[in-house]
C-alpha cells in the first residue's frame, strides 16, 4: 500500500520543470527533524505531489519515490522520479479552503518541507476526485 507526501521546493533552487528535465533526482537538503522523519518513512512506489514555494505557493506536479534508504537516520537518501504536470495547479489559498486539509501539517506547520498526505488529500491535489 502506497503512502503519499507533498514535497516543497523553492523554484529558484530546483523547480518541477527541472525535475521533469532530469527525470530522476535525489531529494536532499531537508534539515527539519519532522520532515526528515517523514523522509525516513518513504518507500519505493509512494506517491508525491511537488509544491513550489516562494511567491508561487502552488502544487504543480506529480512524482514517485524510486528508492529510499534510511541507513543514516539524520540524512535519508530518497530518489524520486518525475511524473506529470498537474492538470490544474492548486494554490495554497485553494488548499486552505478544503475541509480535508484543515488538520494537515501543510496548513498547521507552514515551514515543513515534507508533508504526509492522506489518500483523499493526494487525490484532491492530483485531480482524482
Amino acid at each position: 500500500m502506497a503512502n503519499y507526501y507533498l514535497l516543497k521546493t523553492e523554484p529558484s533552487e530546483y523547480s518541477f520543470a527541472e525535475l521533469m528535465k532530469d527525470g530522476v533526482t535525489q531529494w536532499d537538503g531537508v534539515k527539519n527533524p519532522t520532515a526528515v522523519m517523514h523522509m525516513r518513512a518513504m518507500k519505493a512506489g509512494d506517491g508525491l505531489v511537488i509544491y513550489e514555494t516562494g511567491n508561487v505557493k502552488t502544487a504543480v506536479g506529480r512524482a514517485t519515490v524510486v528508492s529510499a534508504n534510511a541507513k543514516d537516520p539524520k540524512n535519508p537518501v530518497v530518489k524520486i522520479k518525475a511524473g506529470a504536470v498537474l492538470e490544474k495547479a492548486i494554490s495554497l489559498e485553494e488548499i486552505k479552503k478544503e475541509k480535508i486539509f484543515r488538520e494537515s501539517p501543510l496548513i498547521k506547520i507552514g515551514r515543513l518541507s515534507v508533508v504526509p498526505l492522506t489518500k483523499e488529500q493526494f487525490e484532491f491535489l492530483v485531480g482524482k476526485q
